[in-house]
């Protein structure tokens, strides 16, 4: 670890810095958005639009990254980022920041896309988990910061516009000083949607379902607590419970991974999920707000790297790396949806749709998990491939950095076990 960080402390830095600035402005446009008088329904787009924009520019990026090159992308993005965080008090309008969001959904994948190839560039087959594991712990500590940002500020004003602007332009210098040499790029071949569904029904299904519940959570948290009159301070913490408890719990579940049937712990982290997400659907007190969203947030977050997992479970070694694209797609697909159909159920029935999507989504995996265990036996815990902490909002690049994880632990097995037999 102490090496990981030594090669690459300025990126994490950068990166943290970067979390920062999109964590305020996430929670931020919840907030100012009510202010502003904007309908549940208007501020879904607006949200979906930010899911919409990212895979799109996690498909562009690499194209513009091999025309120009990872600084100039990296600097014009940042560059575009920077703009368009203080432009949303001065057009205040759904449609504008629909627009705005999807912009800086571009930009950020492609942000993320280049620095994230510097970390890969920079990691070695031996510290590669390593030093995704302290990449995620350094998004999660970025969004988590940022919520205290916030409780200290002014949503009605310009201030907290012009922070995360301010954070973002800064966030360059340390990464852009220190990265070398520039990374070469490519990308794998790609599995098509049809070969991944038949690989792996379940992982497809719950990296759709998985990639709704995120984003809906990502995007319409901050939406609910402002419908149901939480003060700022409340608000972000509430917030800010989804990331302690993912960051927390990640761990644990990471632990039980390689240990349990995975797809049992698919069913039984889904489970919790939707079962946390029941209980101020109907009750919403302040303290079980913040239970629930500690737990929903610790079960959701992990669930998408169990769900990659699962899927390599029933990959050759040589197709881990392509499905990277698949599954990224498939989540993004599921990214855009969560928040619209969260905002079209809050709009007719309520601030309680927001868990009541949760609830539904959530147990659609559990539903399915049981279904596809009568159809086929699960892969055995001894042959199943180690799990690798990633988050959902993660570019390509991180993906296939995780792929590349497995298919070490995977090439690593498969040498031990020839040993084996040959002696």
């Amino acid at each position: 670890m102490i090496q990981v960080l030594g090669t690459s402390w300025a990126l994490f830095l950068g990166m943290m810095l970067l979390m920062v600035g999109n964590g305020i402005q996430g929670t931020l446009l919840g907030i100012r958005g009510g202010i502003e008088g904007f309908s549940t329904e208007a501020m879904s787009i607006v949200m979906a639009s930010y899911f919409a924009g990212f895979l799109f520019g996690s498909r562009a990026a690499p194209e513009m990254i091999r025309r120009v090159g990872h600084v100039r992308v990296f600097a014009a993005l940042g560059s575009f980022i920077s703009a368009v965080l203080i432009l949303y008090p001065v057009a205040a309008d759904p449609w504008a920041w629909s627009f705005l969001r999807l912009l800086t959904g571009f930009c950020f994948s492609g942000v993320y896309v280049t620095a994230e190839s510097w970390l890969n560039n920079n990691a070695t087959t031996e510290n590669r988990g390593k030093a995704l594991g302290i990449y995620m712990i350094v998004q999660m500590a970025g969004i988590i910061t940022a919520q205290g940002l916030i409780a200290i500020g002014d949503p009605s004003g310009f201030f907290l516009f012009i922070l995360p602007s301010v954070l973002v332009s800064i966030s360059f210098a340390p990464i852009l000083l220190s990265v070398s040499p520039t990374p070469a790029f490519g990308t794998s071949k790609r599995m098509t949607l049809r070969e991944l569904f038949g690989a792996s029904p379940l992982g497809v299904v719950g990296m759709l379902l998985a990639g709704a519940a995120n984003a809906a959570q990502f995007g319409m948290a901050a939406v609910f607590g402002t419908a149901i009159g939480l003060s700022v301070q409340q608000l972000t913490l509430f917030v800010a419970m989804f990331y302690i408890g993912a960051l927390v719990l990640q761990f644990p579940l990471s632990f039980l991974s390689d240990r349990i049937e995975r797809r049992r712990l698919i069913i039984v982290t889904a489970g919790i999920a939707a079962g946390a997400a029941v209980f101020p659907a109907f009750y919403q007190s302040f303290p079980a707000l913040l239970g629930a969203a500690f737990i929903i947030g610790g079960m959701i977050g992990p669930l998408y790297a169990l769900l990659i997992a699962y899927t390599n479970d029933y990959l050759e070694y040589e197709q881990m790396a392509s499905a990277s694209s698949g599954l990224m797609f498939i989540n993004g697909v599921g990214a855009i949806t969560g928040p619209i159909a969260t905002g079209w159920i809050m709009g007719r029935f309520g601030a309680s749709g927001f868990f009541v999507v949760l609830t539904v989504t959530l147990g659609l995996i559990v539903a399915y998990g049981l279904y596809r265990a009568t159809r086929r036996p699960a892969v055995p815990v001894e042959e199943t491939s180690s799990y690798v902490a990633v988050m959902a909002q993660s570019s390509p690049v991180a993906m296939e950095l995780a792929q590349e994880v497995y298919a070490d632990a995977v090439e690593e097995a498969l040498e031990e076990r020839g040993a084996k037999q040959s002696s």
